[in-house]
């Protein structure tokens, strides 16, 4: 383990962007190309490949358009969503990423187009081309095929919901207590990105308990309040729903809640704990109320409306993170586009009462504090912060983040040596973590303001990550463009942050997992129950090894390395307990 220099990872990064190409200007590699991504990678965040399968025609033509065969124009809209619009949007107006429009892509032009794909930049767009993720054949109708109009996916409401809706096991045959032995509150869901399905890990054993068929590239996974119930929901909208109690783990139901999506949530307010569950979709830009039993489809919303700053009709405000509330029965719930957030009452759904906040586009991930009243997500293409008082119900405060395209994840929250509680996000865009005040009684100068900010490995960094037994928070940088970058995290001793310059530790993930081929990054670090150990995936190529590397907490050193033929491209982990919990 070493301590590295920011400067020289500035240094290096500078290096590789100039190797590929791309201009960089001003103090920091990690700055933005004009006009292109600012968003996290789509090779993380691909669309789905039930939008990618619908037959779409090619929009009427116009002076000057390319020439796509029809077949073409198919092969390229399958690409685009399965990799491209979870960023930059299914219509193409941009969020995370930049919008692509006709009017920008034909300024840009072909030639800039292909080499932009082929070659990506530091800020987060990736090296689709020299990555070898593209054929140059895939590139080049790519950068034909966002000079053309987008088609536009049909709409997914009631009747197609019902249709996909199955309940394998009614809850009349369900056991009413818990049949097996396994200690539940320990176990850990790691996606299986590429193989559509979930994996079932014993956080004690690191033994995988049953592997679940789920929807594509499951974005994650929520556990109802009681702890019984597993949900998962994938890129491609399906949401399971795994009874944890049955002798053997069982997916007891599932529904197609439209074509893309990313979030499910339960409910937990007293008295109304695994009474409802709720999915948000990127296409069509919707979230639905489901029953917590059955996940019968009961309510469902369109998110369609005015932007909140120039108060424009926009038809595609995708629905990003939703949580559900502690301190009233209200799910909180992300409006990306039109950077509206709403506090969904479920209490009476007949007669449902919405109150819409006005926040700040283009809303993304988020968490609570140490309390679970306040929570604070990133409208991250606009480099803001927003806070949430939950008990309340009302806007607290939207600041910057002082960072390019924070990307918290839920966050983390430590209690810093000289400002109390905190709470932390790092960038897709540069190497800085920003830690941010969270107690407005106790630090109230403090409070809603960046208060230190810490520099890691480089830009790419997806997830931050502590746990409330811990003295440590690890960064990852999982799209950042170096290979040595990428298979890393760093780790800060938080009783050293008082230090004016705190440094990091560096430890080296993927190669402790020891894997030969490929460039593996490791992603999102998950504490098990405990907080004694972090458990980090080793994502590979899909016809590669891939790995989870377990560390020990408290000696930052290898504790033990989980290898399975079945773990197919591992992303996302969650813990039991602290995902329920809200412990982060």
């Amino acid at each position: 383990m070493t301590l590295q220099n920011a400067k020289w990872r500035k240094a290096l990064l500078s290096g590789a962007a100039a190797a590929l190409g791309l201009a960089v200007t001003g103090a920091s590699a990690q700055d933005k190309t004009d006009n292109h991504a600012d968003g996290p990678s789509a090779q993380y965040e691909p669309s789905l490949t039930t939008l990618g399968e619908i037959q779409v025609e090619i929009p009427g033509r116009k002076p000057g358009d390319p020439v796509m065969t029809p077949s073409e124009f198919q092969e390229a809209a399958t690409l685009y969503f399965e990799r491209c619009a979870g960023c930059h949007g299914v219509l193409r107006k941009g969020a995370t990423g930049k919008p692509l429009t006709t009017d920008i892509t034909r300024e840009n032009g072909y030639e800039y187009l292909r080499d932009f794909i082929t070659y990506g930049s530091p800020a987060g767009m990736p090296n689709w081309g020299t990555s070898g993720e593209m054929s140059e054949d895939q590139i080049d109708m790519m950068a034909r095929y966002i000079m053309l109009d987008p088609p536009e996916p049909p709409e997914f409401g009631l009747a197609e919901m019902k249709k996909s809706w199955e309940v394998f096991v009614p809850p009349a045959d369900r056991p009413t207590e818990k049949m097996n032995d396994l200690e539940i509150d320990k176990l850990i869901s790691v996606t299986l990105r590429d193989s559509g399905q979930v994996a079932l890990i014993d956080g004690d054993s690191y033994e995988i308990v049953k592997i679940f068929d789920t929807g594509y590239a499951v974005h994650i996974s929520r556990i109802s309040a009681s702890g019984r119930y597993l949900f998962t929901i994938g890129r491609d909208a399906k949401v399971n729903m795994i009874d944890l109690w049955m002798e053997e783990p069982t997916t007891v139901a599932t529904i197609d809640t439209g074509l893309e999506a990313r979030s499910v949530e339960t409910s937990k307010f007293e008295g109304w704990e695994d009474k409802y569950a709720i999915a948000g979709t990127y296409w069509p830009p919707q979230y639905v109320i489901m029953d917590g039993d059955t996940l019968e489809p009961l309510k469902i919303k369109s998110t369609r409306g005015m932007t909140v700053d120039t108060q424009e009709y926009h038809p595609e405000p995708r629905v990003a993170a939703i949580v559900a509330s502690h301190y009233r029965p209200e799910f909180i719930v992300n409006i990306k586009e039109t950077g509206k957030i709403q506090l969904v009452n479920y209490a009476d759904i007949d007669n449902l009462k919405i109150t819409e906040i006005e926040a700040e586009r283009f809303l993304h991930d988020g968490g609570f504090d140490s309390t679970g009243r306040y929570f604070i997500t990133a409208a991250n293409a606009r480099n803001k912060m927003v806070v949430i008082d939950t008990r309340e119900g009302k806007l607290v405060d939207i600041f910057d983040s002082q960072g390019e395209t924070p990307h918290p994840g839920r966050g983390a929250n430590i209690d810093h040596p000289v400002y109390g509680p905190v709470w932390a996000t790092s960038h897709l865009g540069d190497d800085t973590i920003a830690l941010i005040g969270t107690d407005p009684e106790g630090h109230p100068d403090q409070a809603w303001t960046v208060v230190q900010q810490l520099y890691g490995l480089g830009g790419g960094s997806l997830f931050v990550k502590t746990h409330p037994e811990s003295d440590h928070l690890y960064v990852d940088a999982p799209l950042n463009p170096l290979a040595e970058v990428s298979g890393a995290v760093a780790v800060f001793r938080v009783s050293d942050l008082d230090q004016e310059e705190p440094e990091y530790t560096e430890l080296p993930i993927a190669e402790w997992a020891d894997i030969p081929e490929g460039q593996p990054r490791v992603v999102q670090g998950e504490f098990n129950k405990q907080g004694t150990e972090i458990w980090f995936s080793v994502w590979n190529a899909k016809d590669k090894e891939s790995a989870i590397v377990v560390v020990d907490d408290k000696t930052l050193e290898l504790k033990k390395v989980i290898k399975d033929e079945r773990l197919i491209t591992p992303t996302g982990k969650f813990n039991v307990y602290n995902t329920r919990k809200d412990v982060y």
